[in-house]
Protein backbone atom coordinates (compact mmCIF):
# COMPACT_ATOMS: atom_id res chain seq x y z
CA UNK A 1 0.00 0.00 0.00
CA UNK A 2 1.15 3.80 -0.86
CA UNK A 3 1.27 6.04 1.48
CA UNK A 4 -0.73 9.26 1.13
CA UNK A 5 2.57 11.34 1.30
CA UNK A 6 3.68 9.52 -1.76
CA UNK A 7 0.91 10.34 -3.76
CA UNK A 8 1.45 12.62 -7.06
CA UNK A 9 -0.98 13.03 -10.25
CA UNK A 10 1.19 11.28 -12.51
CA UNK A 11 1.64 8.48 -10.05
CA UNK A 12 -2.42 7.99 -9.57
CA UNK A 13 -2.98 8.18 -13.10
CA UNK A 14 -0.13 5.16 -13.79
CA UNK A 15 -1.87 3.19 -11.43
CA UNK A 16 -5.51 3.41 -12.90
CA UNK A 17 -3.81 2.64 -16.10
CA UNK A 18 -2.03 -0.58 -14.20
CA UNK A 19 -5.25 -1.03 -13.22
CA UNK A 20 -7.20 -0.93 -16.52
CA UNK A 21 -5.15 -3.58 -17.61
CA UNK A 22 -5.64 -6.40 -14.86
CA UNK A 23 -9.22 -5.34 -14.81
CA UNK A 24 -11.03 -3.67 -17.71
CA UNK A 25 -11.01 0.05 -18.39
CA UNK A 26 -14.56 0.46 -17.59
CA UNK A 27 -13.90 -1.05 -14.17
CA UNK A 28 -11.16 1.78 -13.23
CA UNK A 29 -13.16 3.69 -10.57
CA UNK A 30 -12.00 6.54 -7.58
CA UNK A 31 -13.26 4.06 -5.11
CA UNK A 32 -11.24 1.07 -6.94
CA UNK A 33 -7.85 3.21 -6.74
CA UNK A 34 -8.26 4.75 -3.35
CA UNK A 35 -8.58 1.32 -2.17
CA UNK A 36 -5.27 0.00 -3.83
CA UNK A 37 -3.60 2.70 -2.49
CA UNK A 38 -5.16 2.53 1.08
CA UNK A 39 -6.39 5.95 1.43
CA UNK A 40 -9.93 7.61 1.30
CA UNK A 41 -11.42 8.45 -1.87
CA UNK A 42 -11.39 12.45 -0.72
CA UNK A 43 -7.06 11.68 -0.98
CA UNK A 44 -7.15 11.32 -4.56
CA UNK A 45 -9.46 14.21 -5.38
CA UNK A 46 -6.38 16.67 -4.95
CA UNK A 47 -4.87 14.88 -8.13
CA UNK A 48 -7.83 14.26 -9.62
CA UNK A 49 -11.32 15.98 -11.02
CA UNK A 50 -13.97 13.11 -10.69
CA UNK A 51 -13.80 10.11 -12.43
CA UNK A 52 -13.72 11.11 -16.16
CA UNK A 53 -10.67 13.51 -15.35
CA UNK A 54 -9.41 10.06 -14.40
CA UNK A 55 -10.02 8.27 -17.45
CA UNK A 56 -9.45 11.26 -19.88
CA UNK A 57 -5.81 11.17 -18.31
CA UNK A 58 -5.04 7.83 -19.07
CA UNK A 59 -6.32 7.58 -22.61
CA UNK A 60 -3.98 10.62 -22.62
CA UNK A 61 -1.30 8.36 -21.29
CA UNK A 62 -2.08 5.07 -23.05
CA UNK A 63 -1.46 7.11 -26.26
CA UNK A 64 1.31 8.50 -25.52
CA UNK A 65 2.44 5.34 -24.52
CA UNK A 66 1.36 3.39 -27.82
CA UNK A 67 2.50 6.13 -29.89
CA UNK A 68 6.26 5.76 -28.69
CA UNK A 69 6.49 2.23 -29.20
CA UNK A 70 5.49 2.51 -32.84
CA UNK A 71 7.67 5.68 -33.53
CA UNK A 72 10.34 3.61 -32.18
CA UNK A 73 9.39 0.33 -34.50
CA UNK A 74 8.69 2.34 -37.67
CA UNK A 75 12.14 4.75 -37.19
CA UNK A 76 14.25 4.39 -40.23
CA UNK A 77 11.69 2.62 -42.25
CA UNK A 78 9.37 3.32 -45.34
CA UNK A 79 7.01 1.49 -47.38
CA UNK A 80 6.22 -2.56 -46.22
CA UNK A 81 9.02 -2.03 -43.81
CA UNK A 82 7.37 0.74 -42.66
CA UNK A 83 4.16 -0.42 -42.58
CA UNK A 84 4.23 -4.06 -41.08
CA UNK A 85 6.81 -2.58 -37.66
CA UNK A 86 3.73 -0.13 -37.17
CA UNK A 87 1.15 -2.62 -37.54
CA UNK A 88 3.41 -4.87 -35.44
CA UNK A 89 3.63 -2.67 -32.66
CA UNK A 90 -0.16 -1.34 -32.30
CA UNK A 91 -1.27 -5.39 -31.87
CA UNK A 92 0.94 -5.78 -29.45
CA UNK A 93 0.42 -2.99 -27.19
CA UNK A 94 -3.46 -3.99 -28.06
CA UNK A 95 -2.71 -7.39 -27.13
CA UNK A 96 -0.80 -7.07 -24.15
CA UNK A 97 -2.58 -3.57 -22.58
CA UNK A 98 -5.76 -4.34 -23.21
CA UNK A 99 -6.97 -1.40 -20.53
CA UNK A 100 -4.67 0.97 -21.93
CA UNK A 101 -5.56 0.25 -25.52
CA UNK A 102 -9.15 0.61 -24.81
CA UNK A 103 -8.15 3.78 -23.30
CA UNK A 104 -7.20 5.14 -26.49
CA UNK A 105 -10.42 4.44 -28.33
CA UNK A 106 -12.47 6.92 -25.95
CA UNK A 107 -13.24 10.46 -27.63
CA UNK A 108 -11.64 12.83 -25.64
CA UNK A 109 -11.76 16.81 -25.78
CA UNK A 110 -10.66 18.13 -28.86
CA UNK A 111 -8.70 20.70 -27.13
CA UNK A 112 -7.41 17.73 -25.07
CA UNK A 113 -6.42 16.01 -27.67
CA UNK A 114 -4.51 19.10 -29.50
CA UNK A 115 -2.24 19.62 -26.46
CA UNK A 116 -1.46 16.20 -26.24
CA UNK A 117 1.74 15.57 -27.42
CA UNK A 118 1.16 11.73 -28.16
CA UNK A 119 -2.07 12.34 -29.91
CA UNK A 120 -0.56 14.94 -32.31
CA UNK A 121 2.42 12.21 -32.80
CA UNK A 122 0.59 9.79 -33.54
CA UNK A 123 -0.95 11.47 -36.58
CA UNK A 124 1.97 12.59 -37.88
CA UNK A 125 3.15 8.94 -37.98
CA UNK A 126 0.41 7.66 -39.63
CA UNK A 127 -0.19 10.36 -41.89
CA UNK A 128 3.63 10.71 -42.83
CA UNK A 129 3.95 6.66 -43.58
CA UNK A 130 0.66 6.91 -45.29
CA UNK A 131 2.59 9.68 -47.56
CA UNK A 132 5.20 7.82 -48.24
CA UNK A 133 2.96 5.84 -50.66
CA UNK A 134 2.35 9.08 -52.48
CA UNK A 135 -1.11 9.21 -50.96
CA UNK A 136 -2.61 12.77 -51.16
CA UNK A 137 -5.89 14.14 -49.39
CA UNK A 138 -8.75 13.08 -49.28
CA UNK A 139 -7.22 9.67 -50.19
CA UNK A 140 -4.73 10.22 -47.25
CA UNK A 141 -7.83 10.04 -44.64
CA UNK A 142 -9.30 7.58 -46.80
CA UNK A 143 -6.25 5.02 -46.13
CA UNK A 144 -5.72 6.13 -42.72
CA UNK A 145 -9.06 4.95 -41.71
CA UNK A 146 -8.68 1.65 -43.51
CA UNK A 147 -5.45 1.15 -41.35
CA UNK A 148 -7.29 2.20 -37.98
CA UNK A 149 -10.51 -0.19 -38.59
CA UNK A 150 -8.18 -3.26 -39.55
CA UNK A 151 -5.88 -3.53 -37.26
CA UNK A 152 -8.42 -2.23 -34.56
CA UNK A 153 -10.51 -4.81 -35.49
CA UNK A 154 -8.49 -7.79 -35.86
CA UNK A 155 -6.43 -6.91 -32.46
CA UNK A 156 -10.04 -6.30 -30.89
CA UNK A 157 -11.33 -9.68 -32.62
CA UNK A 158 -7.74 -11.54 -31.67
CA UNK A 159 -8.02 -10.63 -27.80
CA UNK A 160 -11.57 -11.62 -27.37
CA UNK A 161 -11.34 -15.20 -29.18
CA UNK A 162 -13.20 -14.15 -31.97
CA UNK A 163 -11.54 -16.10 -34.49
CA UNK A 164 -12.95 -19.82 -34.07
CA UNK A 165 -10.77 -21.86 -37.20
CA UNK A 166 -7.44 -23.01 -36.36
CA UNK A 167 -5.20 -21.34 -38.58
CA UNK A 168 -2.71 -19.53 -36.29
CA UNK A 169 -3.74 -15.84 -35.58
CA UNK A 170 -0.04 -14.17 -36.59
CA UNK A 171 0.37 -15.62 -39.83
CA UNK A 172 -3.47 -14.33 -40.84
CA UNK A 173 -2.20 -11.26 -39.78
CA UNK A 174 0.75 -11.02 -41.71
CA UNK A 175 -1.01 -11.73 -44.70
CA UNK A 176 -3.11 -9.14 -44.17
CA UNK A 177 -0.52 -6.45 -44.00
CA UNK A 178 0.83 -8.18 -46.94
CA UNK A 179 -2.74 -7.30 -48.61
CA UNK A 180 -2.85 -3.95 -46.99
CA UNK A 181 0.69 -3.09 -48.70
CA UNK A 182 -0.20 -4.01 -52.09
CA UNK A 183 -3.57 -2.28 -51.72
CA UNK A 184 -2.03 0.94 -51.06
CA UNK A 185 0.62 0.93 -53.69
CA UNK A 186 -2.41 0.60 -56.03
CA UNK A 187 -4.42 2.78 -54.40
CA UNK A 188 -7.76 2.93 -56.58
CA UNK A 189 -8.64 6.50 -58.45
CA UNK A 190 -11.00 7.77 -56.83
CA UNK A 191 -14.77 8.07 -58.70
CA UNK A 192 -15.42 12.04 -59.94
CA UNK A 193 -19.02 12.93 -58.18
CA UNK A 194 -21.10 16.01 -58.26
CA UNK A 195 -20.11 18.78 -56.14
CA UNK A 196 -22.56 19.67 -53.35
CA UNK A 197 -22.56 22.12 -50.89
CA UNK A 198 -20.77 20.98 -47.65
CA UNK A 199 -23.53 20.11 -44.86
CA UNK A 200 -22.87 22.99 -42.10
CA UNK A 201 -21.81 19.43 -39.81
CA UNK A 202 -19.24 18.53 -42.60
CA UNK A 203 -18.02 22.15 -42.56
CA UNK A 204 -17.82 22.43 -39.04
CA UNK A 205 -15.74 19.18 -38.59
CA UNK A 206 -12.76 20.16 -40.68
CA UNK A 207 -10.32 18.98 -38.49
CA UNK A 208 -11.61 15.60 -38.01
CA UNK A 209 -10.28 14.80 -41.32
CA UNK A 210 -7.72 13.92 -38.76
CA UNK A 211 -9.52 12.25 -36.34
CA UNK A 212 -7.88 9.25 -36.06
CA UNK A 213 -6.05 10.91 -33.22
CA UNK A 214 -5.07 6.76 -32.40
CA UNK A 215 -2.89 5.07 -34.43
Amino acid sequence: MAARVGLTGERVVRAAADMADEIGFDRVSVSALARQFGVKDASLYSHIKNVQDLRTRVAVLAVGEMTDRIGAAVAGRSGKDALAAFAHAYREFALRHPGRYAATQIQIDPARAAGSPGHLRSVELTYGMLRAYGLDEPDLTDAVRLLRSTFHGYSSLEATGGFGHSRDTGVSWDRAIDALHVLLEHWPSATPTTPTTPHASTASSASADQEENTP
